[in-house]
């Protein structure tokens, strides 16, 4: 029998309101600065009278528990109403959606995310699962394994940067040059670079890790979290090294609105590494540099695309403003509206966004590329296996729509436009009239109603596009 003090634990007065300030705490002097947060989450909330909380709980409590009803009529004191169900994924509704052996049901898993996001205690948990760092069909034990391994490769790659450059690791970071252009140590007190740097590779990064630290300090600055230097240090590790593994992209400024997360979320610094690697997966083409050009702009491109197509008129406007290229919204894609929400309403975005995007070979297609374009060109999309895509994603199946340019996060930013429509229309006679209107929307946008409506986008310019 379970104790009538457990179950007042359980279903208190203020379950599934918590202050989320109690997760992500913001300093005092900076509360003015940041914009509202909309999102709650809303977990199951059921409010007894305390003479039932005192009966036996399987035999008297548990059939109320599917109905919402007054019980001994009018609320006093101590009676209470039920409340409605709760949509976030909540930490007890993740842990039974596991087998015994640790098998995930990821459709139902997904399905509540989609509604109602999850609940801060088991964010960064479920993102692993989200972003692909692991197999929903693995076990417990698979896990374990590859966990492990993986926190071995990073000490590896960590040692090796630290054989380089001291300072990671220690718990401090730099915010100044450590050589020179071409390649000469630059004094410092002993805690860098010694010698001259010949390797190209090696300056490269070297010359990097500076402007990961001025980055670093700028970053996430309203909250409690980042007043730690080892925190941030943590996060300047996190990015120093991700720069030396992907050399081919290196490190771009806004990788660090990416990776803030993860690490606040995930204690252990090797596995932020990992949820970061695979967030960077979807997003690392936006941030490939050229003396030209940068890699967003293909997703700019296929906004521009998109909102021809669903609204000409709009698009013509923006063409005769010299607004064509939707350079406007490049910051939005670049740092996936990090600079639109509050960070817990980004956060939030963000873990609907990758449900919606869900694609059940994420991981294989990470680990064994090959044999997952096998995979999917052999699959047959009955009902339960479509079950196991989130929403965007299953859309794209079911039509055969595979342009990676064509992620939500374009519809997401169609679908901003697309709200602000009449204004831009009505207002705008210049570029810059357009920024502003884009600019109005930090701290006013909701983050369900966004990508309710960037789905809706999507259905229509893939019919449109379809007919044409």
């Amino acid at each position: 029998m379970v104790g009538w003090e457990a179950i007042a634990g359980m279903f208190g007065k203020n379950a599934g309101t918590e202050d989320l300030e109690a997760f992500y705490p913001v300093r005092p002097e900076c509360k003015a600065d940041i914009p509202k947060t909309r999102f709650r989450p809303r977990v199951c909330i059921f409010y007894l009278p305390l003479l039932l909380l005192k009966l036996q709980f399987n035999s008297v409590c548990m059939p109320f528990f599917t109905r919402r009803i007054s019980l001994y009529g009018s609320c006093t004191s101590s009676t209470y109403l039920f409340s409605q169900a709760g949509k976030t994924l909540s930490a007890r509704r993740w842990h039974a959606a596991f087998s015994e052996d640790g098998h995930l049901d990821i459709a139902k898993v997904l399905r509540r995310i989609q509604r109602g996001g999850i609940h801060p205690s088991i964010k960064g948990l479920v993102w692993e699962f989200l972003l692909g760092c692991f197999d929903p069909n693995s076990s417990f034990e698979d896990r374990n394994q590859l966990r492990q391994q993986r926190r071995e490769r990073y000490g590896m790659w960590k040692t090796e940067c630290q054989n380089m450059v001291p300072v990671i690791g220690s718990g401090k970071f730099i915010t100044t040059p450590i050589i020179t252009d071409d390649g000469q140590p630059i004094e410092d007190g002993g805690w860098h670079v010694t010698s001259a740097v010949a390797d190209k590779k090696v300056a490269q990064w070297m010359l990097s890790l500076h402007q990961i630290g001025l980055d670093v300090v700028r970053t996430d600055r309203a909250l409690t979290f980042y007043e730690n230097e080892t925190n941030q240090a943590k996060l300047w590790d996190v990015l120093a090294i991700y720069s030396w593994v992907d050399d081919d992209i290196g490190y771009v400024q806004g990788m660090n609105d990416i990776c803030s997360p993860m690490v606040i979320l995930l204690e252990n610094e090797a596995d932020a590494f990992w949820c970061f690697e695979r967030a960077m997966r979807k997003l690392r083409e936006n941030f490939r540099c050229s003396t030209n050009s940068i890699g967003v702009q293909s997703q700019l491109s296929t906004l521009s695309q998109v909102i021809r197509t669903v609204d000409p008129k709009l698009h013509q406007h923006l063409e005769d403003l010299d607004g064509g290229e939707y350079l406007f919204a490049f910051r939005m894609l670049m740092v996936l509206f990090r600079r639109e929400f509050s960070f817990i309403d980004a956060l939030y975005l963000w873990e609907v966004m990758w449900a919606m995007e869900y694609n059940p070979n994420i991981f294989s297609s990470y680990e064994l590329p090959s044999t997952a374009s096998d995979s999917n060109s052999a699959q047959t999309f009955d009902q339960k296996l479509l079950k196991q895509y989130g929403k965007f994603e299953r859309i794209n199946v079911k039509n055969g729509h595979t342009d990676k340019n064509s992620a939500l996060a374009v519809y997401l930013a169609a679908s901003v436009l697309e709200s602000k429509n009449k204004v831009i229309l009505k207002e705008a006679k210049g570029l810059d009239d357009v920024v502003k209107i884009m600019g109005d929307i930090t701290g006013n946008l909701d983050a369900k109603k966004a990508c309710k409506e960037a789905l809706k986008i999507q259905d229509k310019y893939l019919k449109k596009a379809k007919k044409s």
